[in-house]
């Protein structure tokens, strides 16, 4: 077991391998049948699952900057900020962009596999306009607002702010400003991004 969780990719491709077991369990107990692996309903699960994944690790990233990382880091000796700002930080918003390319996109996918992309992005102005269509378009274009500030706001500052690209000290700090107020920002929607995508698949 040592050998497993010693190793991240040791401990994620038992992850895996551990989830696979359970869907060939549900397939032994006629929960998923030959058929049901190949039609629209079995993808739409899927991208589902690969959705709520790559959420979790972002908004988990974005909690862990917000309710540890930038609250501690006057509290830590400047001699010891070089191991954030280098090396933590770098690796954090790593997976944190991408987890947020990951949800944009399946969360696009599923919207499309389940047939109500085109009602949820246009807020029900266009196709059947359903309740619960609309609660999760508000939660699609707030994640969307959400993806552009990490992409095109967030992840040029700390760039900036961390050294990756070399500014005036100034420029740096504003710069680290600028991200963390972003941040903030997008820690603010997420309350009512995840309030609308649980709404919708549970109020209506």
């Amino acid at each position: 077991m040592s050998t497993i969780l010693s190793s991240l990719r040791n401990t994620i491709i038992s992850g895996l391998i551990l989830t696979l077991l359970m869907l060939l369990t549900f397939y032994n107990w006629g929960s998923v049948d030959s058929s049901s692996l190949t039609d629209q309903a079995f993808y739409s699960f899927v991208f589902r699952w690969l959705h709520v994944l790559s959420a979790i690790m972002w908004i988990g990233l974005l909690w862990y900057f917000n309710f540890v990382q930038i609250p501690n880091m006057p509290n830590i000796p400047d001699d010891q900020k070089p191991a954030i700002s280098k090396v933590i930080a770098p690796a954090a918003l790593w997976w944190f962009r991408w987890g947020a390319m990951a949800t944009v996109a399946t969360g696009l996918i599923l919207g499309y596999l389940n047939g109500y992309l085109e009602s949820a992005m246009t807020l029900g102005f266009r196709g059947d306009g359903l309740p619960q269509h609309i609660a999760i378009g508000i939660g699609m274009w707030l994640g969307i607002i959400m993806w552009f500030n990490v992409w095109f706001v967030i992840w040029p500052n700390q760039k900036k702010a961390l050294g990756i690209v070399k500014v005036e000290d100034s420029v740096k700090a504003a710069s680290a400003r600028t991200a963390m107020l972003f941040s903030r920002t997008n820690t603010l929607l997420s309350i009512p991004m995840l309030f609308s995508m649980v709404a919708a698949q549970n109020l209506f």
